[in-house]
């Protein structure tokens, strides 16, 4: 069992509060894949969840400008920034990545963490370029105390143990690189399990497509908590469902959020 660590980072705590899992609801989405289904507008997206019980937000440069004002209301709320981005991801093998923001843009917005994605079901060019790209973000944001969240993702393909078990190896590639936090898409009870054991950094999980109902949705996030993750990051399976649907199943996940929660780093 790794001996985890607390952290005195001003961005990393404001990210991991003391008394709760995080609960991120991310809106980045429109920078891959266009007018996402429920999230033409993500403004309104945004303003519909600020109320709730949530920590923070996942937005790309462009929603930062735009919630500078609703956002400097609730300074408690945290904001994660993607800064590179990927296409296609329905052709991963042919896929290529990119930076579409800087570190000195992060610190310029005043975000609490960049985020980037590893995928790794890519070519061998695109794997070198990806770490290439990560290993400098990684050194650059330690200039500026910037925490750095790393996305290991295979595209595209359906959720077998294979797959689940394949991503928990490129969690590995994360940490070596130098992530600060893991986010992955949950690998069930046993898998995050054995990442909070083996990796010393937080494991939050990523909600991924909508899918099953809401009491699948909620039992998993019981399970990931109870498992040592420190965050939930949900989207797609939360505002992609009818409002009044949505509005309850944000405030159950926030309610696993602090029920089932031991903070573990």
């Amino acid at each position: 069992m790794a001996n985890h660590r607390l952290s005195t980072s001003y961005r990393m705590n404001r990210i991991f509060r003391p008394d709760r899992a995080s609960l991120i609801v991310p809106i980045d989405h429109g920078v891959v894949w266009g007018r996402v289904p429920a999230l033409e507008s993500p403004m309104d997206v945004m303003r519909r969840f600020i109320p709730e019980d949530i920590t923070g937000f996942m937005v790309t440069t462009g929603i930062v400008r735009s919630s500078e004002v609703d956002l400097a209301r609730k300074p408690e709320l945290a904001r994660v920034l993607a800064i590179d981005a990927f296409w296609s991801t329905k052709t991963p093998e042919k896929g290529t990545g990119t930076i579409i923001a800087s570190l000195e843009d992060a610190v310029r917005l005043g975000v609490d963490c960049v985020k980037l994605l590893l995928p790794w079901n890519v070519s061998d060019a695109e794997k070198i370029l990806y770490c290439e790209r990560i290993g400098k973000v990684v050194s650059e944001a330690a200039r500026w105390e910037m925490p750095v969240m790393v996305e290991p993702v295979l595209l595209a393909v359906p959720r077998s143990d294979e797959v689940i078990e394949q991503e928990l190896e490129v969690a590995r590639v994360a940490y070596d690189l130098g992530a600060d936090i893991i986010k992955i898409t949950f690998p069930g009870a046993e898998g995050t399990k054995k990442l909070v054991a083996e990796l010393d950094v937080p494991i939050v999980i990523a909600g991924g497509a909508l899918s099953g109902d809401m009491a699948s949705t909620i039992k998993d996030a019981e399970d990931a908590i109870g498992a040592g993750a420190q965050g939930l990051v949900v989207g797609r399976k939360v505002w992609q469902r009818p409002e009044p649907e949505a509005s309850t199943m944000i405030r159950e996940l926030a309610r696993v959020s602090r029920e089932h929660f031991t903070r573990r780093w």
